[in-house]
């Protein structure tokens, strides 16, 4: 006999295919190269099975229920009166047979339930079930039909849900004992900090209104713990379900750990304290909130020299068979950054990667990266959409998503990377390559400078690209099938031309298509050496609307968000998001805001400011010993001054970013800020010292910024601010370009001097450009910035 289906008072809310992955996967993890269909092609075959069946074909059917305290829900591909079949169309391209088992029993499974369902709306005694394999390259179906009583279909339902219900019901709790406990969250410190309280506040009454909110507070106020804390406190009334925490860079990541483990969360319940509504009260400053840090693969992958499958991989060997008692596991052990989330995969036996990958669904904060959310194929997103979570979102230091976000939608193919390939490409793909090779010398020949943007891709290159493509797909397919590894470095470039031509779909005012020629080695006219095609975004807000109107709340906050009008521009946030400037906590007569604009920076004078830097820097040092850091423009323009300064003073200590830096050689450079050290670190603006560190107290008495930041004049950036002249104004063409990219990146490395309200620091802006208007007011209206004068040090100072 079936279990009773009946109407529960606390009702667990779960997708079919998300119930589906839960109880039905099993086996290996097996990632192998399969060519499969893309979204659109997809779409297309499911389309055409449809189009294919009798009058009165129902595609795409809704379909919910109840069964024990699940509320399923989900849409079936298609029902067919005529035959009464419910199909469930999968496409793909290759070998039907080479398909995993494990993947074609998660396929019954969904189907299976879909069919439970149906029979019950429409009070079916009996009902075919299909799996429709569409080949979106033969267009051939693959049909395979199972008959069953609706009696048979329930008896399946009830088991499947029988074996999600005890979690469910272990969800239910948490959820309860969650909400319960940041509805009475406290602050965690005895006061908020200046200015902390109002960026709380804006943040609190943007979540629970449902708005997006650009914050710009200044650096040192805690804005990491002044963000986390409203929209956990707005959490129960909201509903949210997640609240994801994005960041640029590492550091970004620790600082959110470290603030919610202030906040508590993390820890368990002491012994014998459950999970109840009532365990954080019983327990102090526990807080139920399953914590995940979600890290790069290349990070996380514990076997980089094989390949993600069970006949490689011992992780991935049985997958899913231990990974329900790892998933508990995991989830007990409360947050879960990269040291614990390895410790608990490696205690059983299954990738950490992965395994991160699947605790998504049952975590509620997530740390990680902005790729995670706003890539091209953001995991995050696409699981929101999918499971139609209503997330809160956090973006740290958003000011840097303007670049990131470029990145992401833009790709680009090389010339040298296609003649290393061809040199060792398989006889089965190389006249396509060939062909590719041709029609790109053709293109570049006719070019007669050294760098061009195209309105729109060459039908030639495109076209070959396509064959390409397709050629390597075959080529990949068969080696599938033979169970023989891929060359990593044709899969790569498969995978690039593949993003290069799905970014090509969406090709708009929004991008620039470009060829760009080198010189050759031989030093030859600059039209015969490596050639790059470049498909490069400028503005982003076309691909990032959709992200932030998916959110339920979205707040993004930075020390450099102005002018807002900017990142609202370039970063599509809602039409109605909210702009809030929190005042600064720290006195004018803190900072010494001085400006040398008796030197010049700009490229045609740099030479002559060398000799007048290293002079400042040395006056400055001998009047107030210290920990100072040089801003420069370049590494170049960085070595130039500092091998100036130790020629000219070699007692004064330095100490020199490198480019390429490692993660230890960082933590080396940081370390020689301590609390009574005296010397001057060099750094390039905008990298990895000019922002994301602490250096409070005497760590860092001062800063040196010898440029205003903005980006090199060159035929790109002049391409690029062309393309914002044409989407915003001849006015603002220039300032998105160059001026406010600049001047960000100088008030970012200038805040590291002041940190905290018992700092005290000099900052010197080293350029004659500073005396003007235009620049001073991007500067925070806290400093007070002295008049213009020369190089030499006020008598009173």
């Amino acid at each position: 006999m079936s279990r009773d289906i009946y109407l529960s008072t606390a009702l667990y809310k779960v997708a079919v295919r998300a119930l589906c992955e839960f109880t039905a996967k099993q086996g290996d993890l097996d990632l192998r190269f399969t060519p499969s269909a893309t979204a659109l092609e997809g779409i297309s075959g499911h389309q055409a099975v449809a189009q294919r069946r009798s009058p009165g074909y129902e595609a795409e059917i809704s379909l919910d229920g109840i069964c024990e305290n699940l509320h399923l829900r989900g849409r079936a591909d298609g029902f067919d009166p005529q035959h009464n079949r419910l199909e469930e169309i999968k496409t793909y391209r290759g070998d039907l047979d080479a398909m995993p088992a494990n993947r074609r029993h998660l396929h019954w499974a969904q189907a299976k339930v879909y069919g439970a369902l149906l029979c019950r709306a429409r009070g079916l005694a009996e009902l075919d079930i299909a799996l429709v394999y569409y080949d979106v390259d033969s267009q051939l179906e693959t049909l395979l039909v199972e008959h069953h009583t609706a009696s048979e279909l329930a008896q399946f339902l009830s088991e499947t849900c029988h074996g999600f219900v005890v979690w469910a019901n272990q969800e239910i709790a948490h959820r309860e004992a969650r909400n319960a406990a940041l509805a009475a969250l406290p602050f965690p410190h005895a006061a908020f900090r200046s200015g902390q309280r109002a960026m709380s506040e804006a943040v609190y009454k943007a979540t629970l209104s449902g708005r997006c909110l650009l914050a710009q507070a200044p650096t040192g106020i805690g804005k990491t713990i002044g963000t986390l804390f409203p929209m956990l406190k707005a959490w129960p009334q909201r509903s949210l379900d997640k609240l994801f925490f994005l960041t640029a860079k590492t550091p970004g990541r620790g600082l959110a750990l470290r603030a919610l483990e202030a906040l508590g969360a993390g820890e368990r319940p002491k012994s014998g304290v459950g999970e109840g509504p009532d365990a954080s009260a019983q327990c102090g400053r526990a807080l139920p909130l399953r914590v995940l840090e979600l890290v790069a693969k290349d990070k996380a992958c514990e076997h980089p020299d094989k390949a993600c499958h069970g006949d490689s991989c011992p992780l991935a060997r049985g997958f899913y068979d231990r990974l329900p008692d790892a998933r508990a596991a995991a989830l007990g052990a409360g947050r879960l950054d990269k040291p614990a989330l390895r410790e608990v995969a490696l205690s059983h036996q299954i990738c950490p990667y992965h395994l991160g990958q699947e605790l998504v669904r049952w975590v509620d904060v997530v740390v990680g990266d902005y790729n995670h959310y706003f890539d091209l194929n953001a995991l995050l997103h696409g699981m929101t959409l999918a499971d139609g979570w209503r997330i809160g979102l956090l973006v740290d230091e958003a000011h840097n998503l303007v670049d990131r976000a470029r990145a992401m939608y833009s790709a680009e193919l090389r010339r040298s990377a296609l003649d290393a390939l061809i040199a060792r490409a398989p006889r089965s793909v190389r006249p396509p390559l060939n062909r590719l090779q041709r029609c790109w010398d053709g293109l570049a020949t006719a070019q007669t400078t050294a760098y061009a943007v195209y309105d729109e891709l060459p039908n030639t290159l495109l076209a070959a690209l396509q064959n390409l493509t397709a050629a390597i797909g075959d080529h990949l397919l068969g080696q599938h099938e033979s169970r023989v590894e891929p060359d990593p470095a044709l899969l790569r470039w498969h995978f690039d031309v593949l993003v290069f031509l799905r970014l090509h779909e969406s090709f708009g005012g929004h991008s620039l298509i470009d060829l760009t020629l080198s010189a050759d080695s031989s030093g030859g006219d600059g039209l015969n050496g490596d050639s790059t095609w470049c498909l490069r975004n400028v503005v982003p807000a076309p691909f990032l609307k959709p992200r932030f109107a998916t959110a339920s709340a979205s707040t993004l906050f930075s020390a450099t968000l102005q002018p807002s009008v900017y990142y609202r521009d370039l970063l599509g946030v809602p039409d109605d998001a909210r702009v809030v400037n929190v005042a600064s906590p720290f006195d004018g007569a803190q900072l010494q805001v001085r400006v040398a604009d008796d030197i010049s920076t700009r490229w045609q004078r740099r030479d002559q400011s060398i000799a007048p830097i290293a002079r400042l820097m040395n006056t400055q040092f001998a009047h107030a010993p210290g920990n100072y850091l040089a801003f420069f423009s370049s590494f170049d323009y960085l070595q130039r001054v500092a091998d100036q300064l130790a020629h000219s003073h070699p007692g004064l200590p330095q100490w020199r970013q490198s480019r390429a830096m490692d993660e230890p050689a960082r933590e080396r450079f940081l370390d020689r800020f301590q609390a009574g050290g005296q010397g001057i670190g060099f750094a390039v603006l905008g990298g990895a010292f000019a922002e994301g560190i602490d250096l409070p107290g005497e760590r860092l008495i001062g800063a040196f910024v010898a440029t205003l930041g903005m980006p090199q004049w060159n035929p790109v950036n002049e391409q690029i601010r062309l393309r914002m002249q044409a989407c915003f104004g001849d006015a603002r063409g220039h300032d998105y370009t160059y001026l406010f990219p600049g001047l960000q990146k100088v008030v970012q490395a200038a805040g590291r001097v002041i940190r905290t309200t018992e700092d005290r620091g000099v900052v010197w802006l080293i350029d004659e450009r500073y005396r003007r208007a235009t620049v001073r007011q991007l500067l925070p209206a806290w400093w007070q910035l002295d008049a213009p004068h020369s190089t030499a040090l006020p008598a009173n100072a």
